[in-house]
């Protein structure tokens, strides 16, 4: 069985990220989206709010598994063997970081990684400017699945 990951914060997950994902679906038997946590770091949705909303858009494909994990991606393909990362790419600034990554993984225990290029559609999406934009009141419906824009908007609401 041919396994890769797609590994991210998904704080949330955008259409670019979905874009990502369901490319590599269509290359591998099984995808696993692994939600990184970084405890340094306070997100807007909880890792079980950022699961559940990746289970829910990416149910449509039937070999994406959905799971949170905390320290080195390496370890987390390691334990589940998967031999390739997949990665999407917005632009050359995107690659300087992502190689560097890319070249100490394979380094560490020989996992690939694919370098996919982002859909010219989403090449400026982040997660970030998603938050930004939503808390400001802009329109992020083209930005995000449906699912994702409900639950932005009641989160935001809450304040």
């Amino acid at each position: 069985m041919r396994r890769a990951v797609c590994p991210g914060s998904f704080d949330p997950i955008t259409n670019g990220h979905l874009d990502i994902i369901a490319r590599a679906s269509r290359l591998y038997d099984e995808v696993y989206v692994a939600v990184m946590i970084n405890k340094a770091k306070k997100g807007l949705f909880e890792i079980e709010e950022r699961i559940e909303l990746i289970r829910d858009v990416t149910a449509e494909y039937g070999n994406v598994r959905v799971e949170a994990f905390h320290g080195l991606l390496v370890d987390f393909c390691k334990q589940r063997d998967i031999p390739a990362i997949v990665k999407g790419l917005r632009a050359v600034s995107d690659f300087d970081y992502e190689l560097q990554m890319a070249q100490m993984n394979n380094g560490l225990t020989g996992v690939e990684t694919l370098f996919v290029p982002t859909n010219p559609t989403y090449s400026f999406l982040s997660s970030s400017l998603v938050k930004e934009v939503a808390q400001w009141g802009g329109d992020v419906s083209h930005l995000v699945p449906p699912a994702v824009l409900e639950a932005l908007d009641r989160r935001l609401r809450q304040g």
